[in-house]
């Protein structure tokens, strides 16, 4: 296997295209926490830890599923299963990653580098949970849910109760499209025992309620902290269309038919982050 093939199926293994779910959120927590823009120098570090992290949580879930990967029809075609990649390149990846998330924690500042070791534990125990408890999308909402604490904490050294706010949005907002993407596994995970999921325990249409009612948390959350840090009308407007997108993504999904689920899950989804960032950074830099 050439570099090039290597190297593209690496970033296939942790889908690499994935990381405009939270990066944007990350970088928005940093802007608030700075009032105003980070320094380039807490930006690059955020930035190399947040790819850092989801190389960890990303790699570390092929290693742990691919026994179930193999198994899945959707997932048999995955590097590990498929054999394009051995589990040993998969752990080497998965060190070097770690330490990669450290060494930016570490340039970032003292409580980031103590806390560093948690967040690995946390974005690591989401892939057993699917064993566990058919709360998991929490739990995976939770491990991308804490970039805009952790960002705020890189550009201040200490944690504010009013980014937990982003947080708890952020990880209604994950949990919500995790539920919507695991309605696709509905009939493999429903064959499987000790796994569980909210399709498997609900059906896929109370799944879809159940991913509505976080998306509604989500907003609702977002709203609160729009007041509370008194962002103005250009915040409110990018908040109204990520709005707009959500209930778009909505529709695109139905009980008996899942063909647009990609389209739901990858495109509206990038759009709501990237969205939220631009007019929440442009209303924090245009604060009088």
């Amino acid at each position: 296997m050439t570099v090039t093939s290597s190297t593209r199926t690496t970033l296939e293994m942790i889908k690499f295209e994935h990381s405009i779910f939270a990066l944007p959120f990350a970088l928005l927590g940093a802007v608030l926490a700075a009032d105003g823009l980070p320094s380039g120098r807490q930006v690059f570090w955020i930035v190399v830890a947040m790819v850092g992290a989801r190389n960890v949580a990303m790699t570390f879930n092929r290693i742990v599923d691919r026994d179930l990967d193999a198994r899945n029809p959707r997932t048999r075609g995955r590097a590990l299963p498929a054999g394009l990649l051995t589990v040993r390149f998969a752990v080497v990846f998965l060190a070097l990653s770690a330490l990669l998330f450290l060494v930016a924690a570490w340039r970032l500042n003292p409580l980031a580098l103590a806390l560093a070791p948690l967040a690995l534990a946390w974005i690591c125990f989401y892939s057993y949970t699917k064993r566990l408890t058919w709360m998991s999308h929490l739990v995976l909402g939770l491990a991308l849910g804490i970039a805009p604490a952790a960002a705020w904490i890189a550009v201040r050294g200490s944690l504010a109760p009013r980014i937990l706010l982003l947080t708890a949005a952020v990880t209604f907002w994950v949990a919500g499209f995790d539920v919507l993407y695991a309605c696709q596994d509905y009939e493999f995970d429903r064959g499987q025992r000790g796994l569980y999921s909210l399709p498997k325990r609900l059906g896929i249409a109370n799944a879809l309620h159940v991913a509505l009612g976080c998306h509604l948390a989500m907003l609702a959350l977002l709203l609160w902290l729009l007041r509370l840090s008194h962002l103005g009308p250009l915040a409110a407007v990018g908040l109204g269309l990520a709005a707009l997108l959500i209930g778009y993504e909505h529709t695109l999904v139905k009980p008996h038919d899942l063909s647009r689920l990609n389209a739901a899950f990858f495109s509206v989804n990038g759009y709501v982050g990237f969205l939220l960032l631009i007019s929440w950074s442009g209303a924090v830099l245009l604060k009088p």
